[in-house]
């Protein structure tokens, strides 16, 4: 059990190095071919944030672990808001009046709605579901690149539209060529680690891999998102938090979940649609009624989320010993 925690862990530490090799040497290719600055950051730089989920989502797919790839969609859209958001508050308020905040909210209000929809018309997900899904993705991407056309003053596209300026870009060519192959062969060991660990340690504490889905390998796959978060709020630039986690939510419903439906049948335990999927809805929710009340996510609403979150964790603990109760 150790061993496969000590592998996991790995597994997510190379995932997260891999993509950020993979999104640096993929943006300086572009900027080499003249690919215009908003292109990259809302193609390359938006898909590479979101590979960690990308990764072990289409993975658990492939081998048979569905469960696993929806519950690591949904346990990080919950990490997202109550951690990502939560603990860098607890350093310096975020405010909720940036533009464009409430309308990106919205959306990733509208997704979260459509994949719950979509789960409850039928289990398991299909290829035409996850076909429904990804599309949501690319109508999003164009939507966007149409309000930065029309001079959106939304510092999440304009933190896209300046991806130039991008610290530790490869200079030469075949310097981007490693940072890019080098990428996705670390993204596929780190996503066979995490996924062949994930599933083992389910087995041995006899409990669904829903669980260590939920927990373990979406606070993994989401620390990304809460590195940037917290590194914008320590830098200053917190009114990009929001920003970046509610993008971060969209990509991971649409583009990662979609992907991962048109790999394969994903099943998901009733578990997870009796509670997980209500409460990754009650917490993007959340975030809309801090938004639309106007006030900034202090100390207190930070330590408040992140006390959720760790409410939220004692729930699934309960499953564990439920589990193991059974079990005896």
């Amino acid at each position: 059990m150790t061993a496969n925690l000590i592998l996991l862990i790995v597994g997510v530490i190379i995932l997260v190095v891999a993509g950020d090799f993979l999104v640096r040497g993929a943006a300086a290719f572009a900027r080499k071919w003249g690919v215009p600055a908003l292109i990259v950051g809302l193609t390359i730089v938006a898909f590479g944030t979101s590979a960690p989920e990308l990764v072990v989502s289409v993975q658990a797919v492939i081998d048979g672990a569905s469960a696993l790839a929806f519950s690591n969609v949904v346990g990080s859209n919950i990490a997202n808001i109550l951690l990502a958001l939560g603990l860098p508050a607890l350093i310096l308020a975020i405010p909720t009046d940036t533009p464009g905040v409430t309308r990106n909210t919205v959306f990733a209000v509208f997704a979260t709605l459509v994949l719950i929809a979509l789960v409850f018309i039928h289990n398991p997900l299909e290829r035409w579901q996850g076909a429904i899904l990804f599309s949501g993705i690319v109508g999003y991407l164009f939507w966007m690149f149409s309000l930065a056309r029309a001079g959106s003053r939304d510092p999440a596209l304009r933190e896209m539209a300046e991806i130039d300026e991008m610290d530790g870009l490869p200079r030469s060519q075949l310097i981007s060529l490693i940072f890019v192959v080098g990428g996705i062969i670390g993204l596929a060991i780190g996503g066979n680690l995490i996924v062949d660990n994930a599933t083992e340690m389910a087995q041995r504490m006899g409990v669904a891999q829903s669980v260590i889905g939920l927990t373990l390998v979406a606070i993994g796959t989401s620390l990304p998102e809460i590195a940037t978060v917290i590194v914008a709020a320590y830098r200053g630039h917190n009114e990009v938090a929001i920003g970046n986690v509610v993008g971060s939510n969209i990509f991971n419903i649409f583009a990662v979940m979609g992907a991962a439906a048109l790999t394969g049948p994903i099943d998901i335990p009733a578990s997870l649609m009796s509670i997980d999927v209500w409460v990754m809805l009650g917490t993007i929710l959340l975030l809309l009624g801090i938004i639309i009340a106007g006030k900034p996510i202090g100390r207190r609403l930070g330590f408040a989320m992140v006390l959720g979150y760790g409410g939220y964790c004692l729930i699934i603990g309960q499953r564990l010993n439920d589990a193991a109760m059974y079990a005896a």
